[in-house]
């Protein structure tokens, strides 16, 4: 999942409230947006309205359990952290006047589904091939129920189960459960690549840019109601309630296809080794983490567990014609880093998280089979024709991250 603001009309004629960048009011804010909470393990379920007043029951209810930033700041670890976001439909069947509904972002309004082909969701991608009721438009919201271990995610799941059979009206569309996969010493996914190795860092919050990653982003970049790097806040929804300390996430369920990515390395490397650098050149990393730049020969995973050193390169000067890193690997397409401009604009704070058992023993977006790969190297470049896909797109969606205040606004909409 990705958290973002989306472009938004600058407000004219009229004096916003203004925020200082030290003054994020933490109590405010969903703690998905700021932290990552020490989670092994998450059930995510996807509810429909079908009576808005038991949407507005469960609403009320649950936003008495919303962990907030602040709580987790606090230092007072828990063994659950839960998250609360509404798509438009469900904002909609909650009451919202549809003044206030038409000031969402019209992508917003539109949903995921409906913007398929212009975010090049086609073929088994396409939302008629979506699980889960993802696609519909009876998808009202979104609960992510963190917790400590499986256990106690299934204490979660049973009491939240509980609570939903007293609200008639309210129907669990799906669920996914996601579990970290072992060995749990460090984050990883399915195809066997570190992750979590960097996020970009937000003004206000007292964290310290990485070595590497660039200042830190204004928080308007990421949250209603604060300034971002043009300058004072952006017009947001109404009432102004809805502005302030919320944001957007985009949810999309991915299935990756290992089997089919070993088989492909196979192909393409004789020996363990070759098969470890062709993974690393459509990475952009080895599987440890260490980045092609600054190791390009061979992996390097005491770098790679240096979390200030792995994150301490640039692509313009160090590599800019890619013979470390190729052009078109995974992390110079996702953060260009100094060789595009106006980097701090539209960053995405990133949720990643592993579901389904690992298979014993580049993570391109979506295409049909026909992408070229270029590795570059002298004196002969190496050329992989007809890339297959590695990833299907199972389902997605967009969802409002409303801040706590804003959260018992909906809740108490007649």
């Amino acid at each position: 999942m990705a958290i973002y603001r989306p472009p938004l009309p600058k407000s004219v004629g009229r004096e916003l409230r203004k925020a200082d960048a030290a003054s994020l009011e933490f109590e405010d804010i969903q703690h998905f947006l700021i932290h990552r909470s020490p989670a092994l393990a998450a059930r995510y379920e996807f509810l429909t309205f079908r009576k808005p007043a038991a949407g507005r029951a469960w609403l009320r209810a649950m936003t008495e359990k919303v962990t907030t930033a602040a709580a987790v700041r606090s230092g007072q670890l828990d063994t659950r952290w839960v998250t609360v976001a509404l798509s438009w439909n469900g904002i909609r069947a909650l009451g919202l006047d549809d003044h206030s509904l038409a000031s969402f972002p019209e992508e917003f309004r539109q949903g995921m589904a409906t913007r398929a082909e212009v975010l090049g969701m086609m073929g088994a991608n396409h939302p008629e091939h979506w699980k889960g009721g993802l696609a519909s438009a009876d998808l009202h919201a979104i609960v992510i129920l963190f917790a400590r271990d499986v256990p106690e995610r299934e204490r979660c799941r049973v009491e939240h189960e509980k609570f939903l059979s007293q609200c008639q009206g309210i129907e669990v569309l799906s669920s996914l459960d996601l579990e970290a996969i072992p060995p749990f010493d460090y984050a990883h996914e399915h195809f066997g690549y570190r992750d979590r190795l960097s996020q970009p860092v937000i003004e206000g919050t007292g964290e310290e840019p990485m070595s590497g990653s660039g200042p830190a982003i204004k928080a308007g970049e990421f949250f209603l109601g604060y300034p971002d790097e043009e300058g004072p806040s952006a017009e947001g929804p109404k009432p102004e309630i809805l502005s302030r300390n919320g944001s957007y996430l985009a949810y999309l369920m991915m299935e990756e296809h290992v089997g089919a990515f070993r088989d492909f390395l196979r192909q393409h490397g004789e020996t363990q080794d070759e098969q470890e650098l062709v993974a690393a050149k459509l990475m952009g990393r080895w599987r440890s983490g260490a980045p092609l730049v600054l190791t390009p020969e061979k992996d390097d995973p005491k770098l790679a567990g240096d979390y200030q050193s792995t994150n301490d390169f640039d692509f313009g000067k160090m590599d800019p014609h890619g013979y470390a890193c190729p052009l078109g690997a995974h992390i110079r397409r996702m953060n260009p880093r100094d060789t595009a401009a106006n980097m701090n604009r539209r960053k995405m704070i990133r949720r990643g998280g592993t579901y389904g058992p690992p298979l014993p023993d580049p993570i391109f977006g979506t295409q049909d089979g026909t992408f070229d790969m270029t590795i570059p190297k002298r004196p002969i470049r190496k050329k992989i024709k007809g890339l297959p896909a590695f990833t299907t797109i199972r389902g997605g969606a967009y969802f409002f991250l409303p801040g706590i205040k804003a959260l018992r606004y909906l809740a108490s909409l007649t």
